[in-house]
């Protein structure tokens, strides 16, 4: 499979959980507690991390890995090396979709694997009709802490609408996919804040397990975090500079900066963190992307719509 190819092949899962109506119901969920309306419910200065041990020793469940054992190891090694992906999978356990996305032959060729099948269970996650109603307001799988719910949406614009301000053709594989094409173009902030989570958490599931990862399956998982983050600001631009009053509503809305901000620091938090297997885990375009996120207009943007300013130095998943 070529890079090019990945982002489609992940297109065409969440259109299949969309278009179905219904995904697998999995157990409650937590989140944080309310803040006074209009306040942002973070700490000041906020800097975003979770546990994760890259060294823990799995060799066990390597020697003991076979195809009817998949869903324990799964859980064993991010038990050991990643606990929110533990939490994700328990979440998820009874999933029948999961069959769909684990590569059982190898122990090698599941842990490549994993970035597919923790983006799209987290789909699953988030778009359950349970906790997500399309276009009014959203749910986000975080990690195995922070899960946040009813992060109002009040609909939003179509995100082709950002494909102007795109200068370049380094994400050029997935605009094609998420902003030229006829049913994906149409989608609204839900689409964008949607692809964005599921598709950054689909990064550290490959980064703390890279060791075993030999083929090119998730040699986009850097990419497409960069380029979801990229969507996002520059949807934020847009709304700033062509719909006025649906900026003002969202902008009015704790829950919804909190997510912005939230996610764009875990965001520099996994790049950095999986900056070192870069030549595995993506492109050299993965990191000019990033260099264009942290242009001037798009800080300025999210630093308005937040009310938070961000770190550019080599602390860039905090606040300042």
């Amino acid at each position: 499979m070529s890079r090019s190819l990945s982002p489609r092949l992940l297109t065409a899962c969440l259109v299949l959980a969309l278009g179905a109506g219904t995904v697998a119901a999995s157990g409650p969920a937590s989140a944080a507690p309310a803040g006074a309306a209009g306040h942002s419910r973070l700490p000041d200065p906020y800097c975003y991390d979770e546990p994760w041990n890259p060294d823990a020793d799995l060799s066990d469940l390597k020697a003991a890995f076979n195809s009817s054992n998949w869903m324990r190891t799964l859980q064993a090694m991010y038990e050991r090396r990643w606990p929110s992906g533990q939490a994700l999978a328990i979440a998820q356990a009874h999933d029948p979709y999961w069959d769909q996305f684990v590569n059982k032959r190898s122990f090698e060729g599941f842990a490549e694997s994993m970035m597919v099948a923790i983006h799209e269970e987290t789909h699953m996650w988030d778009l359950d009709p349970s906790r997500t109603r399309w276009d009014v307001h959203i749910a986000a799988w975080i990690n195995r802490d922070q899960q946040e719910l009813r992060v109002p949406l009040h609909g939003g614009f179509p995100r082709k609408e950002i494909l102007p301000l795109i200068k370049d053709n380094l994400s050029s594989s997935m605009d094609n996919i998420y902003l030229r094409d006829r049913t994906q173009g149409e989608y609204r902030l839900q689409g964008v804040l949607a692809e964005q989570n599921a598709g950054l958490t689909g990064l550290p599931a490959v980064t703390v397990v890279q060791e075993y990862i030999h083929g090119i399956g998730a040699g986009n998982a850097r990419d497409i975090a960069a380029t979801n983050l990229r969507y996002l600001l520059l949807y934020l631009r847009v709304a700033k500079d062509r719909h006025p009053d649906y900026w003002a509503r969202i902008k009015a809305e704790p829950k919804l900066r909190d997510l912005v901000l939230t996610q764009f620091l875990r965001t520099a938090y996994w790049l950095e963190k999986s900056a070192p297997y870069a030549d595995k885990l993506g492109s050299k375009d993965a990191d000019r992307i990033t260099a264009t996120n942290y242009a001037p207009e798009n800080i300025a943007v999210l630093e308005e719509f937040t009310g938070r300013q961000v770190r550019l130095d080599d602390q860039k998943h905090c606040t300042a």
